[in-house]
């Protein structure tokens, strides 16, 4: 029989505090936004998607058409705001194949890998555009919600992958001159 531990449980993460001003700022409270959007979103999806459920399986409700695709249209703004979140927080498009570097070398494969996420914001962005003025005058099928408001999600995304991938190459390019972040 294994013994329980006595111990205190490990601290919660500390949150770190805002920057203190300038841009910093402004890209701070923009992820803080997004990650509370991202949670809107997760929640709103339950709506949908349980009444698609419960209109399959039960005879409780009529089955709704629309419920598909707003579950579809919720669904690909949550993909595109995870991702915003993931390059703030440098966890979507990182891959551990080294092992733990040295803050110099950290800066330079960030450099690298920064390049590839600064090239895919861009086809994000300018294709995004073009991808949003082909929707701008068409309506969904079911719902009749302004496809723009979907296809807005590309560009949106891109350029936000710009700004935040931005902040950390110029972060690694800090450390390379030997400053601080």
């Amino acid at each position: 029989m294994s013994e329980l531990s006595l111990h205190a449980p490990p601290p919660e993460p500390v949150t770190p505090p805002p920057p203190a001003g300038g841009w910093r700022l402004v890209t701070y409270w923009y992820s803080q936004a997004l990650n509370w959007l991202l949670v809107a979103s997760v929640a709103v999806l339950i709506f949908p998607v349980s009444l698609q459920i419960f209109s399959r399986f039960t005879q409780l409700i009529p089955a709704y058409i629309w419920t598909e695709e707003m579950a579809r249209f919720l669904f690909v703004w949550m993909i595109m705001i995870g991702s915003n979140v993931g390059v703030r927080e440098a966890a979507h498009f990182t891959v551990d194949i080294f092992p733990r570097l040295r803050p110099r070398a950290e800066a330079i494969v960030t450099l690298i890998s920064g390049v590839f996420v600064l090239a895919f914001g861009m086809v994000f962005l300018v294709w995004g555009i073009e991808f949003t003025q082909f929707a701008m005058n068409r309506i969904s099928e079911l719902a009749e919600l302004p496809l723009w408001l979907i296809h807005i999600a590309w560009p949106v995304t891109g350029a936000t992958w710009l700004v935040f991938q931005g902040e950390r190459m110029l972060d690694a390019i800090l450390v390379l001159q030997g400053r601080e972040p």
